[in-house]
């Protein structure tokens, strides 16, 4: 494999789109100046003929990279099908019952799904489970989280001020994300649990948008602890982790526990809301959705997301080449401003002494060839496809050497 770029970054074809989207679109998070045209295996390819080796998958969207053959031929079938989207909670589908099911093989016994658009929404139906089984009380959440961009969600996110500013809030009470089993503050939420009544306790596992920090084994286990002592659900935000990208179907699984309540998207090409039969609302039309379970194709190809990474046995290559990611990144660590190295199998963080430094080097490594993404303040995130070789591990880590290793 090889990749291609230049020093004619953006070409003059991106230029045209980026001036279009700057002109007539809301400029939002954009990072640098990809203008995606196709990809394969890892390889994303710019409208100017640059190629460059995905170290983001799309936020971990793009599990099996791009072009894969069993995706292809997915797409192929329905190409010709003029009813691939639904209203889904309407009308049922074979799609919507086959990765209902399909999801069902990966989930904890026991657990229902309800399908809808994105991780956000996912987000919002857990804690509305929540809310109907407990009543409309605060809810506990953590500082660095992040659970999405719509208002519920959003209240509970607490990463960067930009995104919360002068928007209301729904009550939440906040406790320390803890990333080290002596943190004083690991008891925090039984304290709360003892003077307030609560309608859930909501976390991620590894902070996605805030920056890839991973939560201590302790700090997990004792919010299992205290939602079941208290009677409060405990709901884990799986949306970037889950399907694969730690080594395990979910994160929580390096953890020893189980969720009451859980949210994923991303890798599974559409949002889900999983939860324990016993938290099932009971009650039609509590939780609907237009197009949830109506998106034919993203449903089909999320079933054969499943279906590939269980054939490929594709966790055990995650495990295997995310070990030998953050070996190679842990060299740098004390040296030209990294300050520290942190993931599970494929999500991995590295973190520097500034956001200044942070932001040059995402630039000078995509002018390398190289896509990643910044996270948090400092953080770096690092979420190849779980197909990546160890060839492209270490091409990629050599383009970081290069680029991170230099002032």
């Amino acid at each position: 494999m090889k990749i291609k770029s230049s020093d004619n970054i953006p070409g003059p074809k991106a230029m045209r789109v980026i001036n279009t989207m700057k002109k007539h679109a809301y400029d939002s998070t954009f990072v640098y100046s990809l203008v995606v045209s196709h990809g394969h295996n890892c390889i994303i390819e710019d409208i100017d003929g640059n190629k460059y080796l995905d170290f983001t998958s799309n936020i971990g969207a793009c599990p099996l990279g791009y072009s894969h053959p069993d995706i292809i031929e997915t797409l192929e079938r329905y190409s010709s099908n003029g009813t691939y989207k639904i209203a889904g909670q309407d009308f049922y589908c074979q799609e919507h019952a086959d990765l209902a099911e399909n999801i069902s093989t990966i989930l904890p016994s026991g657990f229902k799904t309800f399908f809808i658009n994105s991780g956000a929404e996912a987000v919002e139906n857990a804690i509305k489970i929540a809310y109907k089984k407990m009543g409309p009380l605060p809810g506990i959440s953590c500082t660095g989280a992040f659970h999405g961009r719509t208002l519920g969600a959003l209240s509970f996110t607490f990463s960067r001020p930009v995104q919360k500013h002068n928007f209301p809030e729904l009550t939440s009470k906040r406790i320390k994300f803890c990333t080290n089993d002596n943190d004083p503050e690991l008891d925090a939420t039984e304290k709360i649990l003892k003077e307030n009544k609560v309608a859930f306790i909501l976390t991620e596992l590894i902070q996605g948008e805030g920056g890839y920090n991973i939560a201590s084994k302790k700090f997990i286990s004792n919010l299992r602890k205290f939602a079941t002592k208290y009677g409060v659900p405990l709901i884990l935000d799986e949306v970037q982790s889950g399907i694969g990208h730690t080594g395990k179907w979910w994160a929580f699984e390096h953890y020893g526990i189980k969720p009451d309540i859980m949210s994923t998207a991303k890798a599974l090409q559409i949002g889900a809301t999983a939860f324990s039969k016993k938290f099932d609302p009971g009650q039609r039309s509590v939780l609907s959705s237009t197009w949830g379970g109506g998106n034919r194709i993203d449903m089909a190809v999320g079933s054969k997301v499943i279906q590939v990474i269980k054939r490929d046995r594709l966790l055990e290559n995650a495990t295997k080449m995310g070990h030998i990611l953050k070996g190679g990144l842990m060299e740098m660590v004390g040296k030209k401003g990294v300050t520290d190295v942190r993931g599970l199998g494929l999500m991995v963080g590295v973190e520097f002494d500034s956001t200044i430094r942070r932001d040059k080097k995402l630039v000078e490594l995509f002018k390398q060839g190289l896509m990643t993404l910044g996270a948090g303040q400092k953080s770096m995130r690092i979420i190849p496809p779980l197909i990546i070789t160890k060839e492209q591990i270490h091409e990629g880590l050599d383009i970081m050497h290069k680029v991170l290793m230099r002032t």
